[in-house]
């Protein structure tokens, strides 16, 4: 499946900087607004898009750092440890990471209790190398990625059993050289990022079917130059992230058409309010425009930092924090 591009809508060839930075700054203003009354179980992820943004469109100081730091720490879990997406909610391995890559980008980890986040993310993982996502039990690839981002950002890997973790991932490979959920599951883009994720952190990215992998992926590029994150399923901005920062860490990056990519990523722009859409035409939210702006930085778009494939935060934070292993072209 693909898609018509129509480009009488408005729409550029230029990334629209400043547009952008306006869109994610006034982004959640209205604590009244239907959006940000909706997404409250999203809170801590939507600032990590907002944050990893700004500051790959080198514009950080333009939220307020005090307020966003107070946050997370009222959202940490005295008894677990873990970190929840908002005041009230239980903690989750996805917020927990979302929170510790904003507390990177400010260079204040030491704001929360890092000990309890490292219990926390230990007392989840189960037998078989697996993670549960919180204490409800359900198990999933994201979650093993989770899990290694964040004891890699704050030294505490060695909390975990690397090899058990390593070989769950490894069992959720399919036959087509992709990743799913869970063994046996649908290979899906968004997936295969996590666990070349956790591959790339715990260094063992030697032991993928590596061509198999590229190709499956390269294959998710249509004529319109987007990508998908499944066969039969349309493009969509997200998945310019899921899919290039894969192959990026594979070294296979120059295995798809960076321009017509780069095109289509463009035409996802609102003109009129700033952001980007899942595809052209439809409107804008914080998640696709983070994405948007890596895949270009991933591209070597002008004007944005250089953003590092893995962690999906700007190179320079990740260099001071840990080394992932990225193979080479």
């Amino acid at each position: 499946m693909d898609m018509e591009v129509n480009e009488e809508r408005g729409t550029t060839h230029e990334l629209l900087i400043k547009k952008h930075i306006e869109y994610v700054v006034n982004h959640g203003n209205d604590k009244n607004d239907f959006e940000y009354t909706m997404t409250e179980f999203l809170r801590m992820s939507g600032i990590y898009w907002g944050t990893t943004c700004l500051d790959i469109m080198g514009q950080l100081d333009k939220l307020d750092k005090k307020s966003i730091i107070e946050f997370i720490k009222k959202c940490q879990c005295g008894s677990s440890g873990g970190i929840s997406a908002c005041d009230g909610h239980d903690p989750h391995l996805l917020y927990t990471l979302s929170a510790i890559q904003i507390l990177c980008t400010y260079d204040a980890l030491h704001e929360i209790d890092i000990q309890a986040v490292g219990k926390y993310v230990q007392s989840l993982q189960q037998p078989d190398g697996s993670f549960f996502g919180d204490k409800w039990g359900e198990i999933d690839t994201r979650f093993s990625f989770c899990a290694a981002a964040i004891l890699a950002l704050t030294n505490q890997i060695h909390l975990i059993d690397v090899k058990k973790a390593t070989e769950f991932v490894l069992s959720c490979a399919n036959a087509d050289g992709g990743f799913g959920s869970k063994p046996y599951a649908e290979s899906h883009a968004g997936l295969i990022y996590c666990c070349v994720g956790f591959l790339s952190i715990t260094h063992n990215l030697h032991r993928l079917e590596r061509e198999k992998l590229a190709w499956w992926l390269c294959e998710r590029q249509l004529k319109s130059g987007g990508l998908n994150g499944r066969p039969e399923k349309l493009p969509d901005v997200c998945y310019s992230w899921w899919v290039l920062a894969s192959l990026t860490i594979l070294g296979r990056l120059h295995w798809i058409s960076s321009e017509k990519l780069k095109e289509f990523i463009l035409l996802c722009q609102d003109a009129d309010t700033g952001g980007f859409s899942a595809r052209p035409g439809n409107m804008p939210d914080i998640f696709h425009t983070l994405f948007g702006v890596g895949a270009l930085s991933l591209l070597g778009y002008q004007n944005l930092k250089k953003i590092n494939p893995t962690f999906c935060m700007p190179e320079e934070i990740v260099q001071k924090l840990y080394q992932v292993q990225i193979l080479e072209s």
